[in-house]
């Protein structure tokens, strides 16, 4: 059983999480590390969720707001060992459905071609492919998807 957490990038688990997370992306994206690696910091990212299986910290993500209309997904990681569980699907829709209570539109994500679980993640969540934006434009590794989102009410 997964329970999910809302809190933000101060939480100890989340920062953990994305210690491991950095060290799996410093691994796949090489001498390319640095270049990504700019646009991931943490501090004050406001919208963070944190998956929880037997109480122990076993993945997260985050959103923070990348327009007046969009939410951008950032620093999505679940344990290598629990990954195909469904983990990374239930942070993602959690992630979704505050963007959508907060008023945005859409969400946007960036991630690579070195992380094919990730594009697999998206693709299955019904996200779609789109050119790549803002600093990832030039990007040839680069892979950003968009996924419009059900507004409550």
């Amino acid at each position: 059983m997964i329970s999910l957490k809302r809190t933000d990038s101060e939480d100890n688990d989340f920062m953990q999480l994305v210690t491991l997370l950095d060290a799996d992306l410093r691994v796949r994206d090489g001498d390319e590390h640095a270049f990504y690696a700019q646009f991931n910091k943490i501090d004050q990212i406001r919208h963070v969720i944190v998956a929880y299986r037997d109480e122990k910290p076993v993945g997260c993500g985050a959103i923070k707001p990348y327009d007046a209309s969009t939410m951008e997904i950032k620093r999505m990681f679940v344990l290598p060992e629990l990954r195909g569980a469904g983990i990374a699907s239930e942070v993602l829709n959690a992630l979704e459905r505050w963007a959508a209570e907060l008023g945005y539109e859409k969400c946007i994500l960036e991630t690579g071609v070195k992380q094919p679980e990730a594009i697999a993640l998206y693709t299955k969540n019904s996200y779609d492919r789109i050119p790549n934006y803002g600093q990832y434009k030039e990007a040839e590794n680069s892979v950003c998807f968009e996924k419009p989102l059900k507004l409550p009410g």
